[in-house]
């Protein structure tokens, strides 16, 4: 029999004690680095024309088309939760699309009649954002218009990207957000407004907006009626530090602020993004994340609340300063709820 048989094992006690900061909540709270507020969140709404109540969108569990009726209440309620603004996406009758995206621009086309409902209703109480791309509004679904061999013409694009800021500038949008990643698109944004006397017009770059399958959802949400991809305007999914291309081409045009879309599988990027910034940087937590979340939990997978907060905690921590997110009302009432 050994001679160390019965003996108490010697175990070195530990100094330092990390757990020391994990032992209650309030330590917890008081030692946080990363803090979400509501204020940090936008909101992404949908406004159909030609319905005549709001529809359920079959993808995205408790995300709707809105009429403008119900958009204006929505906005109310997320003014009110303390959300900090609105990003609007407007979804033309199918008859009213066409190759060029007419109805993007004209006055009375449905994403300039909600802005300019939004803006009357609610004045300066939030951040009034709209999506400034064709993709809603073409009969083809790209984000531009094409050329006789039916590829996206990024600098014919441009004029209509321009056309399209005046139009939602005038509508009232405090923010445009040109998201179709043509080359030189900042700028030729940037100039239109001021030359039109919307110096006060600030625009969201989409910087870094990658050819995602976190997407699928959002075609829905706005009956696109694109065949094929978006791979030779969008950013490759493997690369990294092209994202830094786009964002020195971005600064020098203009932006006011910069963004990645998708967020969570590019937290690299957007870390990265952080890194070299020196304006306020967005991320979009879109819509295949949210469903992904949503899918999982209604099948009792995850704990969907807490799934909510730590997705969008981690897109903090990667350095976004503002978070798009389909959850945004619903975490700011969480986030009210841990404050109670």
């Amino acid at each position: 029999m050994s001679g160390t048989a019965g003996r108490e094992p010697t175990v070195t006690v530990p100094h330092e004690r990390p757990r020391r900061l994990r032992a209650t909540p309030a330590v917890r709270r008081l030692v946080a680095q990363t803090r979400l507020h509501p204020a940090d969140l936008v909101l992404p709404v949908f406004v159909r024309d030609g319905i005549t109540e709001a529809q359920p969108i079959g993808s995205m569990p408790g995300v709707v088309q809105h009429t403008p009726d119900s958009l204006l209440a929505a906005a109310s309620e997320a003014v009110e939760a303390g959300v900090g603004g609105i990003m609007v996406f407007g979804v033309p009758r199918d008859e009213d699309k066409d190759a060029a995206g007419t109805a993007g621009t004209e006055p009375d086309g449905i994403l300039n009649r909600a802005l300019r409902l939004l803006r009357e209703e609610l004045g300066q109480r939030t951040v009034l954002m709209s999506d400034l791309c064709l993709d809603e509004f073409t009969d083809h679904g790209h984000c531009g218009v094409l050329d006789g061999r039916g590829r996206v013409d990024n600098d014919a694009t441009l004029v209509r990207y321009a056309e399209m800021a005046l139009a939602q500038a005038a509508a009232g949008a405090h923010v445009v957000g040109p998201s179709g990643m043509m080359d030189g698109q900042v700028r030729v944004v940037r100039e239109a407004l001021d030359a039109a006397g919307h110096e006060d017009v600030a625009v969201l770059a989409y910087t870094a907006k990658y050819a995602s399958a976190c997407y699928g959802p959002f075609r829905e949400a706005v009956a696109s009626t694109l065949t094929g991809d978006r791979t030779t305007y969008q950013q490759d999914p493997a690369n990294r530090t092209e994202a830094l291309r786009e964002l020195r081409l971005d600064l020098a045009e203009g932006a006011d602020m910069v963004m990645v879309k998708p967020a969570l599988p590019y937290l690299d990027v957007l870390s990265d993004v952080v890194e070299v910034a020196d304006v306020p940087v967005a991320a979009y937590q879109v819509s295949g994340e949210y469903s992904m979340i949503e899918a999982a939990a209604q099948r009792g997978w995850v704990d969907r609340d807490r799934m909510v907060m730590e997705t969008l905690t981690s897109v903090r921590r990667a350095g976004a300063q503002v978070v798009l997110t389909y959850y945004a009302v619903h975490a700011a009432r969480l986030l009210a709820e841990q404050r109670a």
